[in-house]
């Protein structure tokens, strides 16, 4: 015998909700994994703002879930505040992106 689908096994089969499910997942997934990292390094809202040069607005805005698109430059200064790079991978090539100052310009460059 077959067991009954849940709700949630019915709904999912439905393309245009199982995309907006999916979404939404991963929005509230940046966002618990921003809290869980501020926590752990105990760092406060504000403290991480001014660590990494960007408005505690952002931060609280993409911690709660507000903001779902982030800007690159962003990315880079919150992950350098707690010790992480981010890394584009394609099979075995690997670039670390970073933000470098140039005279007065900022700009991202990839490192190999």
């Amino acid at each position: 015998m077959n067991k009954p689908l849940s709700t949630f096994e019915r709904k999912m089969k439905n393309t245009k909700f199982k995309k907006a499910f999916e979404e939404g997942y991963k929005k509230l997934l940046f966002s618990e994994l921003m809290i869980s990292i501020m926590e752990n390094d105990d760092i406060s809202v504000r403290n991480l703002a001014k660590e990494a040069g960007i408005s505690a607005s952002i931060i609280q805005n993409l911690r709660s879930g507000k903001q779902h698109d982030i800007k690159l430059s962003n990315l880079i200064k919150i992950a350098h505040v707690f010790g992480y790079a981010v890394i584009l991978e394609k099979g075995d090539d690997r670039l670390m992106l970073e933000e470098t100052i140039k005279g007065s310009k900022k700009r991202l460059v990839a490192a190999c």
